[in-house]
């Protein structure tokens, strides 16, 4: 009897209708057979599925579900390791309640989340509307200089939306009360906890047979600590949807995802660099220029109202981040602190960090259009985020959250992407007992650089890993059989097909299709959704 003729006697068996073409199930990763670490701690739930399993037929408990379930888990940790820093105590005038943050708490409970600072910081306690409100306080010169809100449009809006809840849940007398910033981070927090159960969503749609992979999406130690210290856990949502849109080979719609991502962070943008080497690649140069109008259209429609209402506002995040110096957690800051590397002036910096960053891509783009098969999105868009961290001058702690969802679809090697997270997580402790300061039983600054110069070799032997297994198709655990690239959308199966001006220097070692197969060995394009 044959699969589709099973469907049919038993319709209530899947959870879902299956596609066409079920060669998807033969060729589906089981991650308690094939991963000895999986297997070990899958002896908790009763060990390995068992050979004789009816794999992806179970009627509620399906893998994306058992992950939103765990992730919904690892938030609520996230959430208790910030609940310190939202506690209150007789802190004010007269033994007034207040935030209390005595005894440099926020560093010494590990609890620090920019979320509550910001809400006095950014005038939202007052009620002011993002962009429209300045104040005024000194600068790194020491002179007085004009402050507006620091974050893109969509990050500010999300404040002061999340700002305007807070404050009406405060008002409402039949609500239970509490400080008003205390409500504001948990609301904020919903929020991001929601963003980021998208992102897990989207990651596991994209992943094809390998939706297990997702898990450490659910599960990061990174989660842990960095889900709520930033506004991140939002970017993350818009890009890991615009790479599901674009698998679905809807480039429109992933370049609008990808203008939003960029309209809270710019770091979604990035994306559309290996989007435009891949369609050049195989000729696919007019999905790119839609793709790229839909994020370009997304991006204008949210900013231009306050570009044009708010235009010292809206200018505050460049000026500001022209402005500042190197990150304590940034390259230059180790190598400083190592080595003796110069206090370059921002200017400079500036300068220093875009040039690496532009002979970091351009490498890459060789590196994929003379690949001997064309690489997956996935591994592109790893290794560009991956170069512009370790390029910039500026690597906030929870901007690793930005390479989790992209690790997670451009390297099969689950031990090897647990133990980065692993250590990036790590970095934490000894970054809020560096801002605590010896003289109050912190740590040296060396005890703290050291750990970021290993979150550093530990993101680049991730790079490493990517390349080799791009030189090395062959070793690619992703394409597996029939699979190129899941994530692919219309490059998926699709032939070389560069455009005759490439130089030659340029161009891959053949024009033959990525996958050698016969035409009827191709995979549909519904494959892998369900």
């Amino acid at each position: 009897m044959t699969v589709n003729e099973d469907v049919e006697r038993t319709p209530r068996v899947s959870p879902a209708p299956l596609t066409d073409d079920v060669r998807s199930v033969d060729w589906r990763d089981t991650p308690g057979r094939t991963d000895p670490m999986v297997a070990r701690l899958s002896t908790v739930i009763g060990g390995p599925v068992g050979r004789h399993a009816l794999i992806g037929r179970v009627r509620f408990f399906t893998p994306l579900r058992a992950m939103l379930l765990l992730a919904i888990v690892v938030l609520a940790f996230g959430w208790f390791g910030k609940a310190a820093c939202i506690q209150q105590g007789p802190v004010g005038a007269d033994g007034a309640l207040g935030l209390d943050w005595s005894d440099n708490r926020q560093y010494v409970a590990m609890c620090y989340s920019d979320i509550v600072p910001l809400y006095g910081a950014e005038r939202l306690s007052e009620g002011a509307f993002p962009y429209a409100t300045s104040w005024q306080e000194p600068g790194p010169d020491g002179a007085t200089q004009t402050r507006y809100m620091e974050y893109p449009v969509l990050a500010g809006l999300y404040q002061y939306v999340s700002m305007r809840v807070a404050k009406a849940w405060d008002s409402a007398s039949w609500l239970p009360g509490g400080l008003q910033v205390a409500i504001y981070f948990d609301v904020a927090a919903f929020g991001l906890a929601l963003g980021w159960l998208v992102t897990l969503w989207a990651t596991a749609m994209s992943a094809g047979r390998r939706v297990w992979d997702a898990a450490l999406v659910a599960a990061s130690p990174l989660v842990v600590v960095h889900a709520f210290t930033n506004f991140d856990a939002l970017s993350t949502a818009f890009a890991a949807c615009a790479l599901l849109a674009w698998a679905r080979r809807r480039p429109v719609l992933a370049g609008v995802l990808l203008g939003l991502g960029a309209a809270t962070k710019l770091v979604p943008l990035l994306l559309l660099g290996p989007l435009l080497v891949l369609c050049l690649r195989a000729g696919k140069m007019r999905s790119f220029a839609r793709a790229a109008a839909g994020a370009a259209a997304a991006w204008l429609a949210v900013n231009l109202p306050i570009m044009v209402l708010y235009p010292r506002g809206w200018l505050e995040f460049f000026r500001l981040n022209s402005d500042r110096g190197a990150d304590p957690d940034s390259i230059y800051n180790v190598l400083r602190s190592f080595v003796g590397w110069p206090d370059l002036a921002p200017s400079t910096l500036n300068v220093v960090s875009l040039v690496l960053f532009a002979m970091a891509c351009a490498a890459i783009a060789w590196l994929a259009l003379t690949a001997p098969r064309r690489p997956r999105l996935a591994q592109l868009c790893f290794l560009v985020v991956a170069a512009f961290l370790i390029t910039n001058k500026v690597w906030s702690p929870q901007y690793s959250l930005w390479l989790v969802p992209l690790a997670v679809l451009a390297v099969p090697h689950r031990r090897a992407l647990l133990a980065w997270m692993t250590v990036d997580a790590l970095v934490w402790v000894p970054r809020m007992y560096y801002y605590l300061g010896p003289a109050d039983k912190g740590l040296p600054e060396q005890w703290f650089t050291a750990t970021v110069a290993l979150r550093d070799i530990a993101v680049l032997a991730l790079c490493a890993v990517v390349v080799w297994q791009i030189r090395r198709p062959d070793r690619d655990r992703v394409r597996y059989g029939f699979i190129d690239d899941p994530v692919g959308g219309v490059l998926d199966q699709s032939p070389d097909d560069p455009p005759r001006w490439l130089p030659a220097w340029l161009r891959p070692p053949g024009s033959q299709s990525p996958c050698p197969m016969s035409s009827d060995r191709r995979m549909s394009p519904s494959v892998g959704r369900h």
